[in-house]
Formats: C-alpha cells, sequence, structure tokens
C-alpha cells in the first residue's frame, strides 16, 4: 500500500526557510537510505505558499486565488510517497522522520489502489 505523507507547514517554512549544507547532507542521506529500501518511493520540498496558486470550480466559475494562504490548515512545507505493508508502518515511517527533524506534524493520506478497490 502506499501513502502520502503531508508535512505541515508553520512560520519557519513559510518565510523561505533555507536548510544548512550540513542539514542538507543528512537529509540527503536519508533520503538516499530509504529510496534504496523500498519504502520511498518520492518526496520533494514545497516553496511557501506565496509562491501557491489555488485553483477552483464552484457553481460552474473557475476561480485562481495566490498566496499566501493564512490559515496552518493550508500549509504544507514537503511531501513524500511512501510504500509500506501497513498503516502502522505508515505512522513509524512518519514517526522517525519527525524525531529527524525535531518537531512537525504530518498527515498520512492513503493512495487509492484501483487493485484493492472493491468489487461494486
Amino acid at each position: 500500500m502506499r501513502y502520502l505523507a503531508v508535512l505541515q507547514g508553520n512560520a519557519t517554512t513559510e518565510a523561505g526557510y533555507v536548510p544548512s549544507a550540513e542539514e542538507m547532507a543528512g537529509m540527503g542521506a536519508y533520503v538516499e537510505q530509504a529510496i534504496r529500501e523500498g519504502w520511498l518511493l518520492a518526496t520533494e520540498g514545497l516553496l511557501p505558499s506565496a509562491r501557491a496558486t489555488r485553483v477552483a470550480l464552484a457553481g460552474g466559475d473557475h476561480t485562481v486565488t495566490d498566496g499566501p494562504f493564512t490559515e496552518s490548515k493550508e500549509l504544507i512545507a514537503s511531501y513524500a510517497l511512501l510504500r509500506v505493508d501497513s498503516r502502522e508502518e505508515a505512522i513509524a515511517r512518519a514517526t522517525a522522520f519527525l524525531d529527524r527533524l525535531g518537531e512537525g506534524e504530518i498527515t498520512l493520506w492513503p493512495v487509492f489502489e484501483v487493485d484493492a478497490a472493491p468489487a461494486g
């Protein structure tokens, strides 16, 4: 099964925080190892919401809203696509990542798998 892990943004990420060379090297090694182990499929950091755009459709009308977005629930700092055997493993992987960061919040979204969908 796959999970999309979404790291919530915060005031630091919204300010455009750039990790130090040491932090980048440490995270790079962690990501490389996770990819080799097969549980990390993809990951990227995101720019602050001031660079984001929301496109919506309601009542037949499209709206385009440029960031920044002010509600903390709307802020995303990064994402990762995980391949794991269970929800518990996804939680363990997210917990280990947060331990590396020292703080943060990750939401785990199960990815719809066509072959796992109930027959209709």
